[in-house]
């Protein structure tokens, strides 16, 4: 699953950038967005870039501002996100110390803390790395109440057959990472779970990372990303509100 694409137009890193700030929940730094009275809250978890990138915290900006709700972007790499400039430390050695599979245990007492604040519901997205802590959250109702997956990487026929929340997946007509091929086979085992509703929507003409990666000089990839975040605010305002 590993790939030049998980990794190209890198972002220039800026702990400064957005409109929220950053604070501490359950041991998880996070940049938060939106009204502090909204009890409607949207995770999101990011590739494996970290939550500094301007475009991701922007794409939490853009969800607080038209959707009402408070975003929540936790840092789920310790302040260490991958670095394509280190040649001492390739993708396959930074994902050691930062498994996709943990991924879930390491932002579960973010979620459990958000609850115990007075959450009243929590929907989730997650993008390339992301996606594997979004798919592992959306098999209890306990946690998030619906999810989006857009481009994700590490995720298995066996995650989306244990989901149980309303899910979104997003993905990219030119990804070899989890290609077509991969996202019609999640396609085909929700629409045997016609109990939990679903959108399974391939984008023509983009490639993995689309959404939160894209170069913002390029009106059709701009266009593209921009599809994908109202598709992903929507379906939130469904199943949230």
């Amino acid at each position: 699953m590993l790939g030049r694409e998980c990794h190209s137009n890198p972002p220039i890193l800026n702990s400064s950038s957005g409109v929220g700030y950053v604070t501490n929940i359950a041991g998880l730094n996070s940049y938060v967005t939106g009204s502090p009275n909204a009890i409607i809250l949207i995770i999101l978890i990011s590739d494996i870039f970290g939550y500094k990138a301007p475009l991701f915290r922007e794409i939490a900006d853009k969800f607080a501002a038209k959707g009402g709700y408070r975003v929540y972007c936790p840092d789920m790499f310790n302040d260490d996100p991958f670095d394509p400039e280190n040649e001492n430390r390739p993708l396959p050695v930074w994902l050691e110390d930062h498994e996709p599979e943990k991924g879930f245990e390491t932002v579960k007492p973010f979620i459990e803390a958000l609850k115990s604040e007075g959450a009243s519901s929590i929907g989730a997205a997650g993008f390339c790395w992301g996606g594997k802590t979004v798919s592992d959250l959306s098999k209890s109702k306990l946690l998030v109440q619906t999810s989006v997956l857009l481009h994700p990487a590490y995720v298995e026929k066996d995650d989306i057959s244990a989901v149980e929340v309303p899910i979104a997946i997003l993905g990219a007509q030119n990804d070899t990472i989890t290609p077509p091929s991969t996202i019609k086979q999640f396609k085909q085992v929700l629409d045997a779970k016609p109990e939990v509703d679903s959108l399974v929507k391939i984008f023509p003409n983009v490639s993995h990372g689309w959404t939160v990666r894209y170069d913002t000089e390029d009106p059709e990839a701009v266009k593209a990303a921009d599809k994908a975040h109202q598709i992903t605010l929507h379906w939130f305002d469904k199943h949230l509100k």
